[in-house]
């Protein structure tokens, strides 16, 4: 229950700072065009593996998202989450963004007993702040609701080498399992 006031608590800020400011700049500096690959580690069964995901930006604040997250653990557990969907990004400042995604997810867990598979829906709400024009930190809280719910959050930076691309890390916690990520993003819009 905690969690869930906690999103929706993230959900109502963001909201809330959208209703209030009536001089949001046009547009931000910073792109949601962009393809990432990372490497991946599960503090949890010793699991590690890759995810490959994006973003696209469509006219206006909406952005299209996905991602395919394959992950292996020492017990011989296969983990595939594929997910897709859409979001909101308000323009709080040049280099300020809140931002609101809502996705469907598939997930696959293939074991030596057997094999399983859930549909459900993430949520997640969160800023991205450009503090230099090399660094970038992201922040969010993120809710999956699959078989049974998880809330959990996000930290993550990036540094910019040139313009297009960016290496960066990201950790995940506070939910189920806590994740470690070492990535590249390249920007191509």
């Amino acid at each position: 229950m905690k969690k869930l006031l906690l999103l929706i608590a993230a959900l109502s800020i963001q909201a809330t700072a959208a209703a209030q400011s009536s001089q949001q700049p046009e547009t931000s500096s910073l792109s949601y065009s962009y393809a990432e690959l990372r490497y991946v580690d599960v503090d949890t069964g010793g699991g590690d593996g890759f995810s490959f995901g994006g973003s696209y930006e469509l006219d206006g604040p909406w952005i299209l998202v996905g991602a395919l997250n394959s992950l292996e653990f020492n017990n011989n557990v296969d983990f595939t989450l594929v997910e897709f969907g859409g979001g909101y990004v308000w323009t709080y400042a040049n280099d300020f963004d809140l931002v609101s995604t809502l996705r469907f997810v598939r997930a696959e867990v293939d074991t030596p007993g057997g094999d399983a598979a859930d549909s459900g829906f993430a949520l997640s709400s969160g800023v991205r702040v450009l503090l230099t024009p090399e660094f970038e930190v992201r922040g969010s809280v993120n809710h999956l609701n699959l078989d049974n719910n998880d809330t959990y959050l996000q930290l993550a930076g990036d540094y910019f080498f040139t313009d297009k691309a960016s290496v960066g890390v990201s950790l995940d916690f506070g939910g189920d399992m806590d994740n470690f990520t070492l990535g590249f993003r390249w920007f191509f819009r």
